[in-house]
């Protein structure tokens, strides 16, 4: 049986995460999400003061290239990852040559092995050019911040849909336009609008479209 790497990008909101988790739950597959890596990172620039791109790459270095797992300092962050501060500057951070070069050396490290779903802005076009299935995952700003409301909701915050889809489209915006891996659909990647699609659908048809290239892949 094939152990593939399966690349999935797209803008903010799309569900890369929460897809690409059930994919990999399906598949017996790793999964990496590098966008709570990004902003692993940005936490950690914000928590510390540390603004100058030499200092954060430094920072990354230090990071277990071999662990799944991305602890800032021994602290497990992630109910602080999707935090409206750590959001607003993600994209300033990810945008930094150093930082995506330090980051790609361990996202690709990961994906070695083959077996895995990463998940990203630039997977496709800038850490697995080579991946075997190329995902380009996206929907609506509106119905992207309709699911980003409800889930900071869910997480206790008081923001409002308007708001958010205003911060999006701000970060499509500053993602699509970075002079460094800008977030843009690769050549080779499929077009998934999955706007009218459960979480669950759309897993089903990234499945499908697994199988269309490599029948049998999961037999």
């Amino acid at each position: 049986m094939r152990k593939l790497s399966i690349a999935i990008d797209g803008p903010a909101g799309a569900g890369k995460s929460s897809v690409s988790k059930i994919l990999a739950a399906r598949l017996g597959y790793a999964y990496l999400d590098t966008g709570a890596m990004y902003r692993a990172v940005t936490y950690e620039v914000l928590s510390k003061g540390i603004f100058d791109e030499i200092e954060i790459v430094l920072m990354i270095n230090k990071i277990d290239k071999d662990a799944m797992l991305v602890f800032v300092d021994g602290e497990d962050v992630t109910p602080f990852l999707r935090t409206a501060d750590v959001s607003a500057h993600v994209s300033w951070v990810s945008a930094m040559a150093g930082v995506r070069r330090a980051m790609v050396k361990i996202q690709r490290k990961q994906a070695e092995k083959g077996g895995i779903v990463l998940d990203g802005r630039d997977i496709g076009t800038t850490v697995l050019p080579n991946a075997d299935v190329k995902i380009f995952l996206t929907a609506s700003a509106h119905t992207r911040a309709i699911r980003r409301c409800m889930e900071l909701a869910a997480a206790g915050q008081d923001v409002t849909p308007e708001g958010i889809e205003e911060d999006i489209e701000k970060r499509d915006y500053q993602d699509s336009h970075r002079a460094v891996s800008p977030l843009r659909q690769a050549d080779d990647a499929v077009l998934l609008d999955n706007g009218d699609l459960t979480l669950e659908e759309t897993a089903d048809a990234i499945i499908s479209i697994c199988r269309e290239k490599f029948p049998g892949f999961d037999a």
